[in-house]
């Protein structure tokens, strides 16, 4: 059975004309009466009374007619849900970011890039290094948005994964004010009386980069206890406000607290490391909306630079 039988069949119960059908479907009349033919012997019975004017549907054709006319609706509206569901999957931009990124960052930065391309439809991944990685490199996501330290070098061949400095961003110690908003914790600490540490999970990046800050350029470093772990920053960022312990945050993430007093620093600025803020994408753009994206994101890079 064809689609076109249905329609046919639909055009000749609201007309009682073979004649008038077929002008209206823009075909033939015999080629019309074929088609009616054709929707009956695949039924196995006649729907509609040929021996009589205007033609009449069979109790058959009666019976039919409900179901044709409920199945054109659903096919169609069926074919209009997945039109709009494909246009929109393809308008979609998808991003993965690192949890900290997506909530300090992330935000405010697509606003600015929605006033330059118009409004973006967006969906976003915030998960870990490892599994945003993995992301943009099967295809799941169209751009990575992530820290970027030379000390933990991103295994991305940068011919397949262009990337753009979109910022500069610094990790740094900080801890809950004491008496005087003087820090509750001050690095180094002692072998006696080491400080309570809030540290980043194991093989997490951010965790990574707090190594290289704490070891780098030093003979010894500071005398730290884990008392906390968590993969999260936001999490740590809780739990120092709560002054239990030193945590390394990046200072996006921060603001407010250093400016309300909630957090300080707990160490000189020689326990700071600069990152950058970096926006890869798949080597494929695809899609209009990725590239103009992608091409402002560039020219404010370059506009950056030169300035």
């Amino acid at each position: 059975m064809e689609l076109k039988w249905l329609e046919d069949f639909i055009s000749l119960a609201n007309t009682g004309s073979f004649s008038r059908s077929a002008e209206e479907r823009n075909v033939t009349q015999p080629a019309f009466s074929r088609r009616i033919k054709a929707l009956e012997f695949w039924l196995g019975a006649p729907l509609v009374d040929r021996s009589t004017y205007p033609t009449v549907l069979t109790p058959a054709g009666r019976a039919f007619r409900d179901v044709a006319e409920s199945m054109l609706r659903q096919i169609y509206q069926l074919r209009d849900e997945l039109r709009q569901a494909e246009h929109q999957a393809r308008s979609t931009i998808r991003f993965a970011a690192l949890h900290t990124l997506s909530l300090t960052f992330f935000p405010a930065w697509l606003r600015r890039i929605s006033e330059g391309v118009g409004r973006l439809n967006t969906t976003m991944m915030a998960d870990n290094m490892h599994d945003c990685m993995q992301a943009l490199v099967t295809g799941t996501c169209d751009f990575l948005l992530t820290y970027a330290h030379p000390g933990v070098p991103l295994l991305l061949d940068p011919r397949r994964y262009p990337s753009v400095v979109l910022a500069e961003d610094k990790i740094l110690p900080v801890c809950a004010p004491g008496p005087e908003r003087k820090p509750l914790y001050s690095l180094p600490g002692t072998a006696r009386a080491p400080l309570p540490y809030l540290a980043y999970s194991p093989d997490t990046f951010l965790g990574r980069i707090v190594e290289v800050a704490i070891t780098t350029g030093r003979q010894r470093g500071p005398h730290l206890s884990v008392i906390y772990e968590n993969s999260m920053a936001e999490a740590l960022k809780a739990m120092a406000v709560e002054g239990q312990g030193i945590a390394w945050l990046p200072a996006s993430s921060i603001k407010r607290e250093l400016k309300t007093g909630d957090l300080v620093p707990a160490g000189d600025e020689s326990w700071n490391r600069s990152m950058e803020i970096r926006l890869y994408r798949t080597g494929d753009l695809g899609r209009p909306k990725m590239e103009e994206v992608w091409s402002l994101v560039c020219r404010q890079a370059e506009q950056k630079d030169s300035a």
